[in-house]
């Protein structure tokens, strides 16, 4: 087990989502299923109780808990993408997986889980600051999905 973990909450389909992210991005896997030695509050003995996986090289587990507690954007995986082509692929396997869009480049995926579909190059836009942070910044704010050229052309001004 890693030292530092990212535990997620689930209703009941955390095995279903981490074999999503598994099969969507790269260096990501399911690495163990543990079933329920017994009954409890929101399961039976058998069931799956948590999955460890990785997303991205991030170690995580998700918990199958119950309806108590519901995901929110307080919580987000970023991923970063080097191209539209790439960001494309990301932005459409999450949403068209019944998943839904945000703004500003976020979405969530079927089980509630945010996501940031994030070009490089709006990564770099916002670190250059000034008049050109200005100007990309303000080109995302009317975005769903991030469009790789429309921040290239508002960085050029």
């Amino acid at each position: 087990m890693e030292k530092n973990t990212i535990c997620i909450w689930y209703d009941k389909d955390a095995e279903a989502a981490a074999r999503f992210y598994a099969e969507t991005f790269p260096d990501s896997a399911v690495t163990a299923v543990h079933h329920a030695p017994g009954d409890y509050p929101s399961g039976k003995k058998g069931d799956v109780l948590t999955v460890q996986f990785t997303v991205a090289g991030v170690s995580c587990i998700g918990l199958n808990g119950g309806p108590a507690f519901k995901q929110s954007e307080a919580f987000s995986f970023q991923i970063s993408t080097e191209d539209q082509e790439e960001t494309d692929r990301y932005w459409n396997a999450i949403v068209g997986n019944g998943g839904e869009e945000s703004a500003c480049g976020w979405c969530k995926d079927k089980w509630g889980v945010s996501w940031q579909i994030t070009p490089r190059v709006l990564m770099e836009a916002m670190a250059a600051g000034g008049a050109e942070a200005k100007r990309a910044f303000a080109a995302m704010m009317e975005m769903k999905k991030i469009d790789v050229a429309a921040i290239e052309a508002a960085r050029r001004g």
